[in-house]
């Protein structure tokens, strides 16, 4: 028997500020689908899940579903009842069966949090995971879930795949990881040119499927295009007889040429790769160039994050960091960047070796800048990208984006779009090192290949910071895994030798089921710890996140006010000083956020 049909879209217009974002679209969602939203940044993934939620209306066509179809959605811009309460209190206000409150529990212990922990006071990464209980432990008909893998390690998204599995529901995904994608989906809803096409084998067999369908594609845009050029001639050699049928058949020559231009300038915008190519590094090839020696550092003794570490690390070493969230890799990356100094042992770098730094946080774009100002700082028109002057329209390009948007302010793009622009600054002179936190996040499949075709061409030094498998297992021959207390285990091999080999590297189960992250959770938190800060410290850290919600509350006002389109023609002076207002509280927000995690850190240590 059939799984039951659930909902049906048919013949749909959709489209955003005159734009179409979808035209005469029709699908269907059954229970058991589980379907991989496939398309490229701005194609309409996001827009699609409001019009399933009722949150965006279509324009023209029907929407059909069962009588109470209850849909949960997990997006970017998830919210709290109540910041100042437990994440319990939280979670049991919006869950529906009272009796199934041991969930919780469940939930917390395989997400790394601890339930008695107040939401105010998690790091961004916790509270989506909270956001993300919030949306599993209720049973739902569909589960719409954006990126539901950002910020959690490589343990837990393997938890969450095989619980996702188990679903008597439909899911519609969108991801970067596409390995979380082939591991649990059996259906693809892939977004091109405003069009929604099917494939009912999961994500494993998009690629083959998509080169297909545009080969076939190209195959039939030459069958048109031999069609019009003998129309077109025949048109071009005059028409002898002006008759009806004569003349209606040039207009016709002439409907059919500016069609196909059409449909063959939309099919090389769909199927135009990013190319850019690194220039050789032609300098001398060092063996090691940089080497730690007996190495220890700590917030707090006695808790290390690197205890007696010794490594060297060679010129073309790439080197993928593994371990759960606070096993200190990113105190790893700070030592290296000399933003914090090692209590013992030494780090020697050679002089020749410079990072270039890929920041999660982006911490590098101000949202009030443009985006043209990112790659050129310094101001004008041209960039030095891989030794060659580049014209910035044009650089810009290389990375779809629109060169006419290129004096937009970066707040104006999606979170994708946002590191797209971040790694083509890195990219267009990456220094004999490269360090990459977390670059794949929020990123489409075109920029996933372009990514991946331009780092196996580097040849310096790559670390990353990655919790995508398929991104790991195709770029790094290193892993440095982080224990925690300070132990740091060397392999090297790729990620998926490494996988083979984890338990009796690590001398611990690696059963998802059985993974428990509870006790340290609670170690991290108990009271215990707060004892340590001093009564002042203390003070600062208890009222640091009240600062950060007003600051947040303020930034959330100017933009409403920035967010008028006739305020710039009616008041520029307002629409400059409430943009510089905005830039100098994201300043603070960032310093105060940055302080925020530093005093957490010195706590939990």
């Amino acid at each position: 028997m059939s799984n039951q049909l659930l909902l049906s879209l048919k013949e749909v217009l959709v489209s955003y500020h005159k734009k179409e974002i979808f035209k005469d679209l029709d699908l269907i969602i059954h229970r058991k689908d589980f379907i991989a939203l496939v398309g490229k940044n701005g194609a309409g993934k996001s827009t699609l899940m409001n019009v399933l939620t009722d949150n965006h209306e279509i324009d023209h066509g029907e929407i059909w579903k069962i009588d109470n179809l209850k849909i949960s959605y997990f997006n970017q811009n998830f919210f709290f009842n109540d910041e100042s309460q437990t994440i319990e209190k939280e979670i049991d206000s919006i869950l529906v069966n009272k009796n199934e409150d041991y969930q919780i529990d469940i939930f917390c212990n395989y997400l790394g949090l601890d339930k008695n922990s107040i939401i105010k006071n998690l790091s961004g990464g916790q509270k989506r995971r909270v956001g993300l209980i919030k949306t599993l432990i209720n049973k739902s008909d569909i589960l719409l879930l954006d990126e539901p893998t950002n910020h959690l390690d490589l343990d837990t998204i393997i938890w969450l795949e095989n619980y996702l599995k188990r679903l008597d529901c439909a899911i519609l995904c969108v991801s970067h990881d596409r390995q979380f994608l082939k591991n649990f989906t059996n259906k693809i809803f892939w977004i091109d040119r405003s069009k929604i096409k099917t494939n009912n084998q999961g994500y494993a067999e998009f690629e083959n499927w998509s080169t297909a369908l545009l080969a076939q594609e190209e195959r039939e845009l030459q069958n048109r295009k031999q069609f019009v050029n003998i129309e077109v001639n025949w048109a071009n050699k005059g028409v002898k007889a002006r008759v009806k049928r004569n003349t209606r058949r040039l207009e016709q020559a002439r409907e059919l040429q500016q069609n196909l231009d059409q449909d063959i300038s939309a099919f090389k915008k769909a199927t135009k790769k990013i190319e850019v190519k690194l220039v050789k590094d032609e300098s001398k090839n060092f063996r090691h160039v940089a080497e730690f020696h007996n190495a220890s550092f700590y917030y707090n003794a006695p808790q290390f994050l690197l205890k007696d570490f010794n490594l060297k690390i060679n010129k073309k070493d790439r080197i993928g960091l593994l371990g759960t969230n606070g096993s200190g890799k990113s105190t790893f990356l700070k030592i290296l960047l000399g933003e914090v100094t090692l209590k013992e042992g030494s780090l020697k770098i050679r002089q020749e070796l410079e990072f270039s730094y890929f920041d999660q946080l982006r911490n590098d774009l101000k949202d009030t800048k443009s985006i043209k100002k990112i790659l050129v700082p310094s101001g004008g028109d041209y960039l030095k990208a891989n030794q060659k002057e580049r014209h910035v329209c044009s650089y810009l390009k290389d990375f779809h984006f629109d060169p006419s948007k290129a004096n937009d302010p970066v707040g104006s793009l999606s979170g994708g779009m946002k590191n797209r622009l971040l790694l083509s600054k890195v990219l267009a002179n990456p220094k004999s090192g490269l360090i990459l936190d977390e670059p794949t996040n929020d990123l489409d499949t075109d920029t996933l290949d372009l990514v991946e075709s331009i780092l196996s061409e580097y040849n310096g030094t790559l670390i990353v910071v990655s919790h995508n498998r398929d991104f790991l297992d195709k770029l790094v021959n290193k892993i440095l895994y982080f224990k925690g207390n300070g132990e740091v285990i060397i392999f090297n091999g790729g990620y998926h030798d490494f996988l083979a080999h984890k338990e009796e590297l690590i001398g611990t189960s690696i059963d998802v089921k059985s993974f428990d992250k509870s006790d340290q959770s609670s170690k991290k938190l108990n009271n215990t710890a707060r004892k340590k800060l001093t009564f002042k410290i203390q003070y600062e850290l208890d009222n640091l996140p009240n600062e950060i919600d007003k600051i947040k509350e303020d930034l959330i006002m100017l933009e409403k006010i920035l967010s008028d389109p006739k305020l710039f023609e009616e008041d520029q002076n307002r629409f400059f000083q409430t943009s510089e207002k905005i830039g100098d509280l994201q300043l603070l927000l960032e310093k105060k956020e940055d302080r925020w995690l530093e005093l957490l850190e010195m706590e939990n240590q």
